[in-house]
This record gives C-alpha cells, structure tokens and sequence, in this order.
C-alpha cells in the first residue's frame, strides 16, 4: 500500500516511446511539471497526449512539445502555445480538439468504466458533423479529417455520441496526498487533475505536501487511492514553483 517512489525520475522509468498520457492541470495551475520535467530527461518521444490544454512555451507540455516528443494531442485549448500552432499547421502534430466539459466527461466516462455517452455540446458543428483538421500535410491542405459521430435523438432534442478515454499513463498534481495514493487538489488546480488520474492505467501523482495515512479526513479527500498508483513528494522548492500564464495588475 506504500505508494510513493523515491523520485520522479523513477516512477516515469518505464513509460515508452508510443505511450498515451493523461496529464492534469488547468492552463499553468496544477501542471505536474516535475514529472513532465522527468519525463522529458528519460527520453520517451511519439506520445499521445489528452490534456486541457498543452502547456506554454517551455512550460508544462510544451517542454515535451518543443522536444518533439509529442505526436498526437486531445484537448480542448490551445492559443497559448506558438510551437503548438506550428507543428500544427506544418503537419508535424495531430490534434483532436474536443469541447472541454466533452473532453472532462470523456476523461471521467473512462475512468468510471463508462465506454461512451450522449451529449448536446456540438451538435451541428463540426464536431459532430466530422470534417475538423487533425492533421494537416506539408502543402497545408487537411491530410486527416475527423470522422462523423453518431447523432440520436431523447425526447425530441439531438445528442451526439462521445467515446470515455483512457490511457497507459496519466500524470497529475496534487496539494496533499498520503502514503497510500489519496489526494486534496487546491483550487483551480481540481479542474481536471482528478479526471485526468481517473482515466490512466497506472496514475502517477506529484504531491506538494505528503502525509501519513489517517490524516487526511476521508470527506476531503478528492480522489481516493484505488485510481493513483505511484506518489511522489515534491521538495519545498518544488512545491513553491507555481507560475501562471497571464499576469494583470491595476494601473
């Protein structure tokens, strides 16, 4: 039951080349950016990644995005990334854009054993209706297209088909955790680090402040352990690394 691995290093090992990823965070908060960090030292590259977004520039997933580590992406927003946008349109990144509570659900449905539902976001879009860019060729014409979805109707307003995600590997942070792998995520960063534990395989967990079994009280504890697998302690100066996109301040 004892979960936690004595570095980031060693419980990223044994990701592969080719391995999907499940990553948390919420624009720059909540990112688990040591475990990107170790990620990217160990090597792996043709990752499929499902995230919200995928990072910034030499932040976050855009450590490995630069690095050409990443060959497919799913997410919901992408406009702060420039690398992003060029690998994009030049046809070196597929990308699935989904709409983010789609892309939430998704990563809920997975982990919950739920293999699709139906919901009303995107209906008559492109979205539903296929025809999205994933992929574009050299020349800029669209080299892969996104396939129709199944569209049915309940009680006389139309739904489309959205398949749950899950992947081999998911990386996540969190504010506390125990020994045993349950988690307290801390304000914007519970966005979709829980959802994004949820759907991997095996759930690898950067924590800012570890504890002992028994002191977290089971009603605050976001995630229970049967979906973390691995734990990591962040140093202090690792936990206090918090940077945001955008800072805006009065005149």
């Amino acid at each position: 039951m004892n979960k936690v691995h004595g570095s980031a290093a060693e419980a990223v090992a044994d990701i592969p080349d080719g391995a999907s990823l499940a990553v948390g965070g919420f624009g720059l908060s909540g990112v688990p950016a040591v475990l990107i960090d170790a990620l990217h030292a160990q090597g792996a590259s043709g990752l499929g990644v499902v995230s919200n977004n995928c990072g910034v520039d030499g932040r976050g997933l855009g450590v490995l995005l630069s690095a050409g580590r990443i060959d497919r992406v799913t997410g919901s927003y992408v406009g702060e990334n420039k690398e992003f946008a060029r690998q994009y349109l030049s046809g070196e990144l597929e990308v699935e854009l989904t709409p983010q509570g789609t892309l939430a659900e998704r990563l809920r449905a997975g982990g919950a054993g739920i293999p699709a539902f139906y919901t009303p976001a995107g209906v008559g879009t492109q979205v539903a209706e296929g025809g999205l860019p994933w992929r574009y060729a050299p020349d800029g014409t669209v080299a892969v297209a996104s396939p129709p979805k199944e569209i049915r109707e309940f009680r006389g307003r139309s739904y489309v088909l959205e398949h749950g995600i899950t992947t081999d590997f998911a990386l996540v942070r969190a504010w506390r955790g125990d020994r045993h792998g349950n988690l307290v995520f801390r304000r914007a960063a519970a966005n979709f680090n829980p959802l994004a534990a949820m759907a991997g395989r095996v759930t690898v967990a950067e924590v800012e402040e570890l504890v002992e079994p028994g002191e977290l009280h089971p009603d605050e504890v976001h995630l229970p352990g049967i979906y973390v697998q691995r734990v990591v302690e962040l140093t202090p100066a690792e936990a206090a690394d918090k940077q945001i996109e955008k800072r805006t301040v009065r005149a």
